[in-house]
């Protein structure tokens, strides 16, 4: 059992029957009031992101998770489709219980897989991915100057600006939580 007082970022808990994954949390105290926990959550199994607030004596079940590389195989329909890299089992999960991260999500990659009770449960998204440019309308000479962005698709179909500079074929690193430009690689 885990507090209030336990919360990192990162923390697995069950509540409800639902599991969350804390992704910031703050103590807040008003003068003459009980303190409370405001934690920004994760639902794990709809994606979902939520704010809640908790009475610090509050108590939870922690859920003991097992990490585990799996692949990413192909996407069919509205399913994904991953491969344990130990066991080399394939499970499918929906695309929308990925949450955002699932639009970065390119043949045979590398992802850390949470497994619950031995049952695959969901992925882990890393924080930046590294994507090739496959087109871009090129860049005008002399604007490279100003902070002006353009729109790139990359290699998986994604579209995100990029400075005036990148060009069809640079690799770039994208941010999976925003979906941002972070860097040419």
């Amino acid at each position: 059992m885990i507090s209030t007082s336990d919360f990192r970022e990162g923390t697995i808990y069950e509540e409800a029957g639902e599991i969350f994954e804390i992704l910031s949390y703050q103590h807040h105290r008003m003068s003459q009031a009980r303190a409370v926990m405001r934690a920004r959550v994760k639902n794990l199994r709809t994606g979902a992101v939520l704010e809640k607030s908790y009475r610090s004596d509050s108590v939870f079940r922690e859920v003991p998770l097992e990490k585990r590389t799996v692949t990413f195989l192909y996407a069919q329909g509205g399913d994904c489709c991953f491969m344990d890299a130990e066991t080399y089992e394939q499970a499918h999960l929906p695309k929308s219980s990925l949450g955002a991260g699932a639009k970065f999500l390119t043949e045979n990659m590398e992802l850390d897989g949470l497994y619950l009770d031995g049952n695959f449960f969901t992925v882990e998204f890393p924080p930046k991915v590294v994507l090739k440019v496959a087109s871009t309308v090129p860049g005008v000479r002399g604007d490279s100057v100003s902070n002006l962005t353009k729109p790139a698709t990359l290699e998986n179909g994604t579209e995100v600006k990029v400075p005036l500079f990148i060009k069809e074929g640079d690799e770039v690193r994208v941010d999976t939580r925003t979906g941002e430009y972070v860097e040419r690689v």
